[in-house]
């Protein structure tokens, strides 16, 4: 597992975070450590996920999301 740090942009409240926080959960390969307005703290498997798969996830939910 890699830890990965998100700069997540476009997040301005409570709900916000728990459609990231949902939507990484439901990602395979990704385990969710801390999400917050604005970033996200998580750790995932690079055999089963990438980082732009992840942010992918993201923009799915109309954020943007980026490795710092």
């Amino acid at each position: 597992m890699e830890s990965l740090h998100l700069t997540i942009e476009g997040m301005t409240c409570s709900h916000c975070v728990r459609a990231v926080e949902g939507r990484l959960t439901r990602t395979p390969g990704v385990e969710v450590e801390n999400v917050n307005i604005g970033s996200a703290d998580l750790r995932f498997d690079p055999a089963r996920t990438n980082v732009e798969q992840i942010a992918e996830a993201i923009a799915d939910e109309g954020y943007t999301a980026f490795e710092e």
